[in-house]
């Protein structure tokens, strides 16, 4: 899907990352600061998708949502969820959502460090997982997404015959995957070839492409 960007300007001076407040769970904080993406507990999917059912498929971290729109146009019969944690992007992306009249979209602001509360076990075909930031440093490893309560979370919701895509441009990031999917014991996985991937391009992968940087990809689902 092209989106005109002169029509839809990107927010300015938009960070990579936002404050670190945002990438812990709220119950770890000592006090949630007023920055903090609302703590949900259900969802009024008829406020998010114009046939008011539930998203078939969640892209975590949707970033400046590409991916999204170009998946939710290829197809307009299923309903698609992006999670981001940094609201320029969120209230960017919903607007482009809304004036293109694109039904089967929608953008939540909100830190999957939470889980996925308002999400209902065995509910999801395809969950994405595209291009996370790193945090390399050793201090920074507790904000990355990917432990051990996040994936039991991907767990409960995703359906048996459901699919997990993962993807890094980073050979440490995709080693620290490999390794927390084999300690969580529950889902089998495997490296993914170019022609078994068959999904829009991220606006990542497309940097990655354009600079002919590697990219690490895997496929995970219920053992």
């Amino acid at each position: 899907m092209k989106i005109d960007s002169h029509k839809y300007p990107l927010p300015k001076r938009l960070r990579h990352h936002t404050s670190a407040n945002v990438y812990a769970a709220a119950d770890s904080l000592f006090r949630i600061p007023d920055y903090y993406p609302p703590l949900l507990q259900s969802l009024d999917w008829n406020e998010c998708f114009e046939n008011g059912n539930e998203p078939c498929a969640i892209d975590v971290g949707c970033g400046k949502a590409k991916f999204l729109f170009d998946y939710a146009e290829q197809n307009r019969e299923r309903n698609y969820l992006g999670i981001e944690v940094r609201k320029p992007l969120v209230d960017w992306a919903s607007n482009v959502i809304k004036s293109e009249k694109i039904p089967n979209a929608s953008v939540l602001w909100y830190s999957v460090a939470n889980g996925f509360p308002f999400i209902e076990d065995d509910s999801i075909s395809e969950i994405f997982y595209l291009f996370p930031d790193p945090w390399p440093k050793a201090k920074h490893l507790k904000r990355r997404v990917m432990n051990i309560h996040f994936l039991n979370e991907l767990f409960r919701i995703l359906k048996n015959e459901g699919k997990i895509y993962i993807a890094t441009d980073l050979e440490e990031i995709h080693q620290y995957h490999i390794e927390i999917l084999t300690e969580f014991e529950k889902f089998h996985f495997h490296l993914a070839s170019q022609d078994e991937w068959r999904l829009p391009i991220t606006n990542k992968e497309m940097f990655c492409l354009e600079k002919k940087i590697e990219t690490y990809k895997i496929i995970a689902g219920k053992k």
